[in-house]
């Protein structure tokens, strides 16, 4: 399929992709698209509303019809109680908080990150949430109802849960690399009942990661991308078979693929961070016939990458920020920008917003020469990639989320 065809097909799939309804935006690309971006912010600078948040959740916020989605793990006791909340995107105000499931007892985590880490997913009116092990879950977006949940995907999580669902045409894809077993799965978007549940195909040594798939259309065929411990395979939507998969030594896996040009882009490794870009189209162990380029200088270990036209842009964790060419590798600039990151990259009107864990945000030009074009903060952490709607930003720290919005120009 051609490239542009490509992109069709997953705009379809995902639908009205003027909201920011998932992780990374409508088209799972992190572009604000026409929309716009605040570019200067503080902690009294251009904040429409800042609200508290209950309990601690790395999941990203999502936007959409007026409102913003946010889940979170609340302490109860010794036990948690896991949430959604909607609020009213112009005011702050709760419009609902739903309780999914309260537990006695969770996996522990690492210290980064939270029971509540996986993003949401807003579609046709329902509210999906993942909790990872401890639950998945389908509210109706308007009130809150719960409509169903499923805690039938078991495994035991290492530092916890992170990688969000994806969802394509009725089917909610969720990667289950624990500690033993790892598997990739799908639900019924409908019913909640477990559609297809297949193994990984590599028996790895360290069987966990925590990556976030990607849907996409080759061949006419939509396939879901999983990068996990030592290969990247992908699977088949409606079936769960394996389609392809690339070997390669990795683990704790975390950056969501992209797909440009006919390739799939993605790391394969946490420790040792490298960028792999694999030729679609191919069938059985491809590591020998489709592997393009692979490149280790500048690769993150969780920030996912960025595709703005034929450039990507990336931050490693420790805070060097690189662009380089999304069809051979080829750099075109690497810089140390300072901090550490988790937060993915966004684009918006000409300019890429990285922000780091500690609330200082930095926009650099899109472009392939380096330049600064604004620095911002705020107080608190900032583990969680931005939400974008209209003319605002939707920014969660570890207490609260807030809506900045400049004045027009």
């Amino acid at each position: 399929m051609p490239h542009a065809l490509l992109v069709l097909a997953i705009v379809a799939a995902v639908g009205d992709v003027g909201a920011w309804p998932q992780f990374r935006g409508a088209r799972s690309d992190a572009d604000v698209g026409g929309g716009t971006a605040p570019l200067r912010w503080s902690d009294d600078e251009n904040v429409v509303w800042k609200k508290s948040l209950p309990g601690l959740g790395w999941s990203s916020p999502i936007v959409a019809g007026g409102r913003v989605y946010v889940t979170t793990a609340a302490p109860v006791g010794e036990g948690l109680s896991l949430r959604a909340l909607a609020l009213d995107a112009e005011s702050g105000s709760v419009a609902w908080d739903t309780e999914i499931r309260a537990v006695a007892a969770a996996p522990a985590i690492h210290f980064k990150n939270s029971h509540a880490s996986p993003t949401p997913i807003l579609r046709d009116g329902a509210l999906f949430v993942h909790f990872g092990t401890l639950g998945t879950a389908r509210l109706a977006a308007h009130d809150g109802t719960l409509q169903w949940l499923c805690t039938e995907l078991e495994y035991p999580p290492v530092h916890g849960s992170g990688g969000s669902p994806v969802l394509s045409d009725g089917i909610l894809v969720i990667v289950c690399d624990g500690g033993v077993g790892p598997f990739v799965a799908a639900l019924d978007a409908e019913s909640g009942k477990i559609a297809w549940k297949t193994p990984r195909s590599v028996k790895a040594d360290i069987s966990h990661s925590f990556v976030t798939p990607l849907a996409t259309v080759v061949e006419g065929r939509t396939q879901v991308l999983a990068p996990g411990p030592d290969h990247c395979a992908a699977y088949d939507l409606a079936t769960g078979a394996e389609i392809w998969r690339v070997r390669a030594r990795g683990w704790s896996v975390v950056p969501q693929p992209l797909v440009h040009a006919g390739l799939a882009i993605y790391n394969h490794d946490y420790d040792h961070p490298e960028l792999m870009a694999v030729r679609l189209g191919g069938a059985g162990d491809v590591t020998e016939s489709h592997v393009a380029w692979r490149r280790q200088r500048g690769a993150p270990s969780t920030p996912t990458p960025l595709l703005v036209g034929e450039e990507i842009y990336t931050v490693s964790d420790n805070g060097v920020a690189s662009c380089f060419d999304a069809r051979t590798g080829a750099e075109h600039w690497m810089r140390r920008i300072g901090g550490n990151y988790s937060a993915s990259p966004v684009h918006a009107e000409g300019r890429v917003l990285f922000l780091s864990e500690q609330g200082a945000a930095v926009w650099v030009r899109a472009a392939k020469e380096f330049e600064i074009v604004a620095k911002n903060e705020v107080s608190g952490k900032t583990l969680a990639t931005p939400a974008f709607d209209g003319r605002a930003m939707y920014l969660r720290t570890d207490e609260h989320l807030l809506r900045i919005e400049e004045p027009p120009r």
